[in-house]
């Protein structure tokens, strides 16, 4: 996959975070809102599904894909909603989300339900993997989004889900290890992961976990035609895990320049008006 195109899409878009697009006063706009173990992001499309404005913030509101507090939740996407409002002069009315795959119809309205207390009408909801295949647009092959707090996966053949799976096991687990090896907080271990110049140092620490992700690949695609497996999300920003994933798996294994904003941009390309 020639990935050009899909960086610049996400190039344009961390752009948005700093730098908001005008759009027209009766420009219908798309907004997408990914509740991530680790993040809440909030992306706002213009009506050519062009990134507007993009605004995030960290939380642990969510675990392994579940809301664990509501009220929580609700303030930071009520919060991240009006500030990008009042960035772009608009009111934000309808919003898509994306779940794990598998996740409950429980689930699915908490995830609702949170969106909706911030203001926002919901026109769709779905998984993860499926959100990023928006942006990535394979017809065979497996997205892997590897969030904070699990490794979800959805195979495609021609263009259509056939199978999608999700486990526990993500940055958070990662973060852990790594507070645990140089005797920090898991806040300061989540500072040093971002510290791409520190990843070769890390990987090695880190490499039973990348290696339980690729496991849980593995066990899931086993009995399926499968080629080749892309992989976004937050966790997938480490530099080489892929090579690590690629030799567990014994698969090629792809990754876009920022794999994080991939899914959040994709849930976006989803709110249908």
């Amino acid at each position: 996959m020639d990935f050009t195109s899909i960086n610049k899409q996400i190039q344009d878009l961390e752009r948005c975070q700093e730098q908001t697009i005008a759009v027209d006063p009766n420009e219908t706009l798309h907004v997408g809102v990914d509740l991530g173990t680790a993040y809440i992001v909030v992306v706002v499309l213009n009506g050519k599904k062009k990134a507007v404005a993009c605004a995030m913030e960290f939380a642990q509101v969510i675990k392994d894909g579940l809301v664990v507090d509501y009220t929580g939740a609700t303030k930071i996407v009520r919060r991240l909603v009006q500030q990008l409002e009042g960035r772009l002069g608009r009111p934000l009315t309808h919003a898509a989300i994306a779940v794990p795959p598998g996740t409950g119809k429980k689930d699915c309205s908490t995830h609702s339900y949170v969106v909706e207390g911030a203001g926002l009408e919901i026109t769709s909801i779905l998984d993860e993997p499926t959100a990023a295949n928006a942006v990535l647009g394979i017809d065979n092959g497996v997205i892997v989004d590897i969030g904070g707090g699990t490794t979800g996966l959805a195979i495609f053949k021609n263009g259509k889900v056939t199978s999608v799976a999700d486990e526990a096991t993500g940055g958070t687990h990662v973060s852990l290890v790594i507070a645990g090896n140089y005797n920090i907080s898991f806040a300061e271990a989540e500072e040093l992961k971002k510290q791409t110049e520190r990843h070769g140092e890390i990987l090695p620490i880190v490499r039973p976990v990348v290696q339980k992700m690729a496991s849980i690949v593995k066990k899931h695609i086993a009995g399926h035609k499968v080629s080749e497996i892309y992989l976004v999300g937050g966790t997938c920003c480490l530099t080489n895990m892929e090579k690590i994933m690629e030799k567990e798996i014994g698969l090629p294994v792809y990754k876009p320049a920022n794999p994080f904003l991939v899914t959040p941009l994709g849930i976006a390309l989803n709110c249908k008006l």
